[in-house]
């Protein structure tokens, strides 16, 4: 059980990308406090696997699951509408489902940029939308929360995609906070920083491919820089449970939150310094391709520091649910 003993029997939990890394800890957490959860997510497998994970875990929790792709709105209404005919509300919602492209501008184009706005802040928007209605009607008050990223709060370079859609859902869940807030529904924007969920795995990288997944697989799961998934998945639930407009997760998501808000030009200057050391594009473009398909680097430095930072999220990746089985 968490520390945190707010209890949450008798509300339904919704939590969209919720078979693996984050999504799936937040669920825990949701269940640990006594909700019943509703995990959703596109890959059925992935699914029935996560839900096997939380019930081991949790004993006696009710755990449901949701095959749902979020950028199809009519599929999220109807996922919604299941939920509240099987469990009741839902009270909480957390809109978490996304995806990392890791590349060079160069050597990706519009389809990636296109993917990420759909998948991440269209489904956002086509969560918020569908699961507003059922909030307004919790008899405590609805909570809803967007995932957004350290990446929405400045241009991350080599991740460019990424950080366009979570920023705009960072500008979503303030202005959506704004607006519920007279009908009693809470909305809660989540910056986390790096987090040690295994999520270099399941991350599509392109350019320079084992360069890419080297130092992004290093630096997610270096000590210090990134963070215990866990506590940050008991801290994103807290500050949902207590209506909080905004939580930013981890030191280094702080302070670069911080930098930006009050040198934004000097951050951007200290940012194009950081792109010129990351890994250039080769010649031609290359479809993206998945971490669990490319290989570390082969150099003797570059494969030692990866194999050091990443050590933490390769155990993270089978107790989180992104590693193939």
């Amino acid at each position: 059980m968490s520390n945190s003993t707010q209890s949450l029997s008798g509300l339904t939990a919704l939590v969209t990308g919720g078979s693996r890394g984050l999504g799936l800890l937040m669920a825990d957490e949701l269940a640990a406090r006594g909700s019943t959860v509703v995990i959703a997510a596109r890959d059925s497998e992935e699914l029935a696997s996560a839900q096997k994970k939380l019930r081991a875990r949790r004993q006696g929790a009710a755990i449901h699951t949701a095959v749902c792709d979020v950028r199809d709105q009519e599929a999220v209404h109807l996922m919604f509408r299941a939920a509240h005919d099987t469990c009741g509300g839902p009270d909480i919602v957390i809109a978490n489902a996304g995806i990392i492209q890791v590349a060079p501008v160069e050597a990706i184009g519009a389809a990636e940029f296109r993917e990420a706005m759909e998948t991440m802040f269209m489904g956002a928007v086509h969560t918020s939308l569908e699961a507003l209605p059922y909030l307004r009607e919790s008899p405590q008050g609805g909570r809803l929360a967007l995932i957004s990223s350290v990446g929405g709060l400045l241009g991350v370079p080599h991740l460019l995609p990424y950080a366009g859609a979570k920023a705009a859902i960072g500008v979503l869940a303030e202005g959506l906070h704004a607006e519920a807030a007279s009908t009693g529904v809470s909305v809660t924007a989540v910056y986390p920083g790096l987090m040690r969920t295994g999520s270099h795995l399941q991350a599509e990288f392109g350019g320079a491919y084992s360069s890419e997944y080297g130092w992004f697989s290093a630096l997610a799961g270096a000590p210090v820089i990134s963070m215990n998934a866990q506590r940050a998945a008991e801290r994103i639930v807290k500050a949902v449970v207590r209506r909080r407009t905004r939580l930013v997760l981890t030191p280094a998501a702080r302070a670069a939150d911080l930098a930006h808000g009050l040198a934004p030009a000097a951050v951007t200057r200290l940012n194009g310094v950081m792109a010129r050391l990351l890994p250039g594009a080769p010649a031609g473009h290359r479809p993206v391709r998945p971490g669990k398909d490319i290989a570390p680097p082969d150099g003797a430095l570059s494969s030692r520091f990866q194999a050091w930072g990443s050590a933490l999220n390769e155990q993270a990746a089978d107790a989180y649910n992104e590693r193939e089985t």
